[in-house]
């Protein structure tokens, strides 16, 4: 008799253990994925900036610098690997970018540039992906590191190789709220 108890004592931590162990790789995927969607979208990013730098280009000659900065941020960021690199370099390309917008306002010429506008509206709406793709990798990962952390998960977690994940964070530049001078 104390063998079957033994036996459906082993049984019930296996139950537990496997249940455990599939809840922790459902989440750790789920934060995966969400990094692949935040990459996706980054890519499209990096894939666009080169189109409006070559379309105002031509066009603003003597600007050379704000190009070569908006060129070297998206190197910078296609390079970056991982949440850790990726926000940092993120920011620097939307600073940089950010001040290229701020210049086409300057000449009347890009301004009404069709090619310009759209270009700046799919960079506009990538961005609000973007921005979603990191809120919902965050929510992922926090809720992935919650349960690695939680009893009675953390009893097993570390032992099954689950190791918290990084949050894409938003540099403090980022942080950092607009200075707008009205005329």
């Amino acid at each position: 008799m104390s063998f079957w108890i033994i036996v459906g004592v082993l049984a019930a931590i296996a139950v537990w253990l496997i249940a455990i162990y599939n809840g922790l790789v459902a989440a750790r995927n789920q934060g995966q994925t969400a990094w692949s969607q935040i990459d996706v979208q980054l890519k499209r990013r990096h894939d666009l900036i080169p189109n409006l730098v070559q379309v105002v280009k031509d066009a603003m000659g003597y600007e050379q610098e704000t190009l070569t900065k908006v060129v070297q941020a998206r190197n910078a960021a296609a390079a970056a690997t991982g949440p850790a690199q990726s926000g940092p370099a993120e920011a620097a390309l939307s600073a940089a970018t950010r001040g290229l917008f701020a210049l086409v306002e300057n000449y009347p010429q890009l301004k009404a540039n069709d090619n310009i506008k759209q270009l700046q509206e799919e960079l506009t709406t990538t961005e609000n992906k973007i921005a979603f793709a990191r809120q919902f990798y965050n929510d992922s990962v926090n809720a992935y590191n919650t349960r690695i952390q939680s009893f009675p998960a953390v009893v097993a977690a570390a032992s099954l190789g689950f190791h918290p994940m990084e949050l894409f964070n938003m540099p403090e530049a980022e942080r950092e709220v607009p200075k707008v001078a009205l005329r």
